[in-house]
């Protein structure tokens, strides 16, 4: 890995190509070159916050970390509030910023621009002594849908390794060109749009179109090869066949589990199926699978170690963060609940998933496939609400569909369930909510079901 990386940082390999539309990868070199020069050496408890949406900024400061400048810090939203919050959790003094944002006086900000003139000079990154694969990169601040914000390190290993793993399993290079739905400050957009194209050649668009319209007309005009998005982009195109020149060849999704029909049905109209990533912030990618071609199995990267701990599943990859426990062996036991088929597995949903109810465990997951199994139901979020003044849980459902027959879906559940696992709030509404990187927003899923 450590070979991979100061290659990498020799220069670029094809320094006139794009790497988003107007800025070459030699460009980004020489962005990255002044960046580490102006940022200076790594030290210790000193962040820099890389609250810069292009994805070659966030590129060149990525490169100027990895040769030995200041680790970054990647906010989950650039509002106001968020760059507030997490300058109060750490005391930032520097910020990487491609626009006006607002922050507290005491906090330098950078705003790097490509070189109007660039020599081969120009795109060599001065090393530091402390570049290495094992060094803190990036701490990224999650929003936190589940609960309180937290903070997850990444090393150079961590991240740089998966890029050049991506690229390799699934031949990306400088004949492709990215198109992501996702932005480029949470990990599924920063290693799918940033890093897999810095390490491979391959261009990505600069925009992170989410509306159909958008994304039909970016893969038309760029001639997209490889599409990333998530599961309720999936939902609006799965019938819309993206670009009449047939440019599509991979499409991935991530952040969620990918309806069946979804997929079968993309594949049919574009020729190219969604291979779906199974992993997380923390964990980095652990599997994918093809629905398209038949595989309901989830396959583990062949980079990954893993095993069943009571029915969870627990890795050890280069991928998991150093802030993540792990046993004797090196193995971090995740909360999804898994069965082994061979050197394949099956998710059987999340561990915290099952609850209790008058003191019997409910699983939730398993209310939410019974309910989106009733016409008229395209998704559906079982949640355990809080019962007032005590420490049981009364379970809600939050239905997508204006077509949904609420009086069968209860009529049905009751043929099903026990007593005590029947919903005793069931509402339906035209969309769930979700958040910007295509998760389900939680917290006002709750709000909704608790109103």
């Amino acid at each position: 890995m450590k070979r991979a990386i100061n290659e990498l940082l020799q220069g670029p390999k094809s320094p006139n190509r794009e790497f988003v539309q107007g800025i070459t990868f030699g460009e980004v070199y020489a962005m990255a070159a002044q960046l580490r020069a102006v940022l200076g050496e790594r030290r210790p408890k000193q962040y820099v916050c890389l609250a810069a949406e292009s994805k070659a900024v966030m590129a060149a400061a990525l490169l100027a970390s990895l040769a030995g400048g200041p680790p970054l810090l990647l906010p989950f939203s650039f509002s106001t509030g968020a760059l507030a919050q997490l300058h109060q959790a750490t005391g930032f003094s520097t910020a990487i910023s491609g626009a006006a944002r607002e922050y507290p006086a005491s906090v330098r900000v950078i705003r790097p621009q490509p070189p109007e003139e660039m020599e081969a000079e120009m795109m060599r990154i001065p090393g530091g002594a402390d570049a290495s694969p094992r060094a803190e990169l990036l701490k990224i601040f999650t929003g936190g849908t589940t609960g309180a914000p937290q903070f997850w390190s990444k090393t150079a290993e961590n991240l740089f390794s998966e890029g050049f793993f991506l690229a390799q399993h699934f031949k990306v290079g400088n004949k492709d060109c990215i198109l992501a739905t996702v932005p480029p400050y949470h990990i599924y957009g920063l290693l799918f749009s940033v890093i897999l194209p810095l390490v491979s050649s391959a261009t990505v668009v600069a925009a992170s179109p989410s509306f159909p319209g958008e994304i039909m007309e970016a893969t038309e005009e760029h001639e997209v090869t490889i599409l990333v998005s998530v599961p309720a982009h999936y939902r609006v195109l799965r019938d819309k066949k993206l670009s009449e020149e047939d440019t599509l060849r991979l499409a991935f999704s991530s952040a969620g589990m990918l309806d069946a029909d979804d997929n079968l049905a993309f594949g049919r109209a574009n020729g190219a199926g969604v291979v779906e990533v199974y992993g997380s912030t923390e964990t980095g990618g652990i599997a994918t699978r093809n629905r398209s071609r038949g595989e309901e199995l989830f396959t583990p990267f062949p980079t990954i170690s893993w095993k069943i701990v009571e029915d969870r599943l627990a890795v050890r990859s280069p991928y998991v963060s150093p802030d993540l426990p792990v046993d004797g062996d090196g193995y971090f036991l995740a909360g999804d609940r898994v069965e082994a088929h061979g050197r394949q597995f099956a998710l059987l949903g999340r561990a915290d998933s099952v609850t209790k109810v008058g003191g019997k465990r409910v699983d939730l997951e398993e209310i939410a496939q019974l309910i989106k199994a009733n016409e008229g139901v395209t998704d559906c979020v079982v949640l355990a609400l809080p019962e007032t003044g005590g420490r049981e849980h009364l379970i809600g459902a939050l239905i997508q569909g204006e077509d949904a027959d609420l009086e069968a879906i209860q009529r049905k559940l009751a043929e099903a369930l026990e007593p005590y696992a029947l919903p005793r709030r069931l509402k339906k509404v035209g969309q769930l909510p979700m958040t910007q990187n295509g998760k389900y927003d939680l917290p006002a899923i709750a709000q909704l079901l608790e109103e």
